[in-house]
């Protein structure tokens, strides 16, 4: 992390972006919490809902942690399966 810069609880983005999403305007945040505009369009997009089905969504974040859980989930099956053979052999 580069020197100087900010750490933000999740909670604290929350509430940023809730703020933002009931109607107060990027700047006023910004001016108002002495967050540069980036920082939190960057939260807004992370915390945008995606609609997976008819009464699911979820969030881009969510969706990017689910991607990586699947591809390490992945890559253990392909583990098993090559310690089976391993087994299976003997």
């Amino acid at each position: 992390m580069a020197r100087g810069q900010k750490q933000y609880t999740d909670e604290f983005k929350k509430t940023i972006v809730e703020l933002y999403n009931s109607g107060k305007s990027l700047t006023a945040l910004s001016s108002e919490y002495a967050i540069s505009k980036s920082t939190i369009t960057g939260w807004i997009k992370k915390n945008k809902p995606v609609s997976v089905d008819k009464d699911t969504t979820i969030t881009a974040e969510e969706y990017k942690n689910l991607l990586k859980k699947n591809a390490k989930l992945e890559e253990e099956i392909e583990i098993l399966k090559k310690a089976m053979g391993i087994f299976a052999r003997k």
